[in-house]
């Protein structure tokens, strides 16, 4: 059965690019025009990338996932420590794509609280096929690249400092600031982290 609100698939691209989106945000912040940004950014190459064709597939990936901050969560983003900054961009992944948020919320989130303890391939199998009843973009994705889709998507949970090699899930642990974030957009969104309810009792102190 089809569903009207179709999942975006398109994060082949790259896994969280951490070191990308921070440039680009810091570009942002000092100039304040996205476009402006990716123009700059593909006349200076800011991102280093080898070919021109691969400097703009991932300066508009990047950028469409920066536009998912608020103004004050790019301050942030630039200001944080390296851990806050996984943190951000997984928040900014998650909201950008909800494919992956609707991940983060029903498999990694769900079973961290349940005291599951980790998240393997088999969730990731089981989570898209539940899915792909109600959405056909899924059901028409080859192999290839459903293979790729989880692939990348375990990448960015690690580079995030969620899950570990082995497909632990890492408990996460943002600072208050990140938090009140989140809250002041949309509460619902930290379920997008495996964090402990006591955690975020402690933090709202």
């Amino acid at each position: 059965m089809a569903n009207s609100k179709k999942y975006r698939m398109s994060f082949t691209t790259g896994s969280l690019l951490h070191l990308e989106s921070v440039r680009l945000a810091e570009l942002y912040v000092e100039i304040g025009c996205w476009k402006e940004v990716s123009a700059q950014a593909l006349e200076s190459n800011l991102l280093q990338s080898r070919t021109q064709r691969t400097l703009k597939k991932i300066c508009r990936e990047v950028v469409a996932r920066l536009k998912h901050l608020s103004a004050e969560e790019l301050e942030f983003l630039i200001a944080s420590d390296r851990q806050d900054q996984g943190y951000t961009l997984w928040l900014a992944v998650c909201r950008h794509y909800r494919f992956i948020g609707d991940f983060a919320i029903e498999v990694l989130h769900e079973r961290f609280i349940s005291l599951k303890g980790d998240v393997q391939y088999e969730d990731y199998e089981t989570f898209f096929n539940r899915k792909a009843q109600w959405h056909d973009e899924l059901d028409v994705l080859s192999k290839l690249t459903q293979n790729k889709l989880r692939q990348v998507l375990f990448k960015m949970l690690r580079d995030a400092g969620l899950l570990a090699s082995n497909s632990t899930i890492i408990p996460a642990f943002p600072s208050s600031k990140l938090i009140k974030l989140i809250v002041r957009g949309n509460p619902a969104q930290l379920q997008f982290f495996p964090i402990f309810e006591s955690y975020l009792m402690r933090q709202a102190l």
